[in-house]
């Protein structure tokens, strides 16, 4: 990482990638042709940075922008079911401003927490190749190295815990399962939780009460 580096430069680097074709092509495809109930907006149509409070301890890791979520919104979790389920858990737990999160100037204010996710493009049928992932990796790394006040790392689902994983060294690495916890040897941790897709909460898989237990557990071991 470049000692001048910031978290400023970061996202405005981020915002003008253009390394992955296939992504590219995907995101700028979406944001043309969009979703009947979004045909009047204007599509993001482009990575999609961190976003939060620089000063956080806790780092909430997801897996990728969704195309009619982020992808048209342009921040992380924004405008879709799963940002719906998140922001609210957020909000209880004292760490959003507000329950809802819908477009990047409605007033949403993190305290405390920071998200951000390993591939910043919204890729086809919400899967990105191993090369696409292993491209954006390096986003990720200056972002978690510039959060210095993170002592917590809340992976959704088991590709970003792999990511991270594979980003702080942990080996072996152990099961991915809900409330797993993994102790780093710098003193933070990496939290685990299911993803906040509509698959998981439509069926009760990660239920509102599971979600609240996971960020108290953030916040305690925050305190830490």
């Amino acid at each position: 990482m470049a000692a001048d580096d910031s978290l400023a430069r970061l996202e405005a680097e981020i915002v003008a990638c253009r390394a992955c074709p296939r992504l590219v092509a995907w995101r700028e495809q979406v944001g043309r042709e969009k979703r009947a109930a979004f045909r009047d907006e204007t599509y993001w149509a482009r990575p999609v940075p961190g976003f939060g409070d620089p000063a956080a301890h806790l780092a909430i890791v997801g897996l990728a922008p969704a195309a009619h979520g982020a992808n048209r919104t342009g921040r992380i979790f924004t405008g879709d079911r799963s940002g719906d389920v998140l922001y609210a858990a957020l909000h209880r737990a004292g760490y959003a401003s507000q329950p809802t999160s819908t477009h990047r100037d409605d007033g949403l204010r993190l305290d405390g927490c920071w998200i951000t996710c390993p591939v910043r493009c919204a890729p086809p049928a919400n899967a990105a190749t191993p090369a696409e992932r292993d491209t954006c990796r390096p986003y990720l790394e200056r972002e978690l190295a510039l959060l210095t006040g993170v002592r917590v790392l809340l992976v959704l689902g088991g590709f970003g815990y792999q990511v991270v994983c594979g980003l702080l060294g942990v080996r072996p690495r152990p099961k991915f399962g809900h409330g797993v916890e993994v102790p780093l040897p710098d003193g933070r941790t990496i939290l685990c939780s299911y993803h906040v897709s509509q698959q998981n909460t439509f069926t009760g898989r990660l239920t509102p009460a599971m979600l609240d237990d996971v960020l108290g557990r953030a916040r305690e071991l925050g305190r830490t």
